[in-house]
């Protein structure tokens, strides 16, 4: 009877929970692997390359004729959030420049609005709604490339004023075409600046120069220079980046 129930089931049956629990992590690594690829935001990845309403050539604008940053971002160094331009912040340059240019046709439409003869006179005509009124169109459908998670605070003005340039989270913007998302924005990123801040700070006047390099050459001393100057921008700032999780998650 013994010898019966010993053999009841085949010997391979033995290895029927190892193969299961191999396979549940086979299966579960997949799945997180899944949703860490497809629910993730693509705005979070580096590289992410969105394709906008008006193609904006940041090269030419900030690196060519050197428009700075605040221009069109103006409230950068004053709020939270970097604002994203107007069609008014555009056309106080495109009333002139180039005003006919097909590729500033979604400009032209949320700046004007109703004022189709562009004379800033409101006709009967044009008064489609019929407030009387001088409606500008809708705004233009930027698509926002930098952008983190709602469980995270990041304030723009605190950093700017603190001689955090512009390239350190979102790197030579002068020097793209088109803009991409440059670096990984992730917690370990922002982890390494806020212990050591000496490496990314400069001097309040270079903050928006994007091609300030601190007079760094091959000569490996220039890297001490970099981090002496920043170490004195730490000091007489008083500069104390948070480490705990309160300081970013709110």
């Amino acid at each position: 009877m013994h010898l019966r129930m010993r053999n009841l089931f085949p010997r391979w049956v033995n290895t029927v929970p190892v193969k299961v629990i191999f396979a549940m992590g086979i299966v579960g690594g997949a799945v997180t692997a899944g949703i860490n690829y497809y629910a993730t935001p693509k705005y979070t990845r580096v590289g992410y390359q969105p394709t906008q309403p008006v193609s904006y050539d940041h090269k030419f604008h900030a690196g060519g004729l050197g428009v700075d940053c605040r221009y069109c971002h103006h409230g950068v160094d004053k709020s939270s959030h970097a604002n994203i331009p107007s069609a008014n912040v555009c056309m106080s340059c495109h009333k002139n420049v180039k005003p006919d240019s097909p590729l500033l046709a979604p400009i032209r439409d949320s700046y004007f609005g109703e004022d189709v003869n562009k004379d800033g006179k409101l006709s009967e005509e044009e008064d489609t709604n019929g407030d009387g009124l001088l409606t500008s169109g809708p705004s233009v459908p930027w698509v926002r490339i930098h952008k983190l998670p709602d469980y995270v605070y990041f304030n723009h003005a605190i950093h700017v004023n603190r001689g955090v340039s512009c390239v350190e989270c979102h790197g030579r913007i002068d020097q793209m075409k088109v803009v991409h998302h440059n670096k990984p924005l992730s917690m370990a990123f922002c982890l390494d600046c806020h212990r050591k801040p000496e490496n990314a700070l400069r001097p309040m006047n270079e903050v928006t120069n994007l091609a300030w390099t601190s007079a760094i050459t091959e000569d490996s001393s220039s890297n001490i220079d970099k981090i002496h100057s920043g170490l004195d921008i730490k000091h007489n700032w008083g500069v104390n980046p948070p480490l705990s999780c309160t300081g970013c998650h709110r």
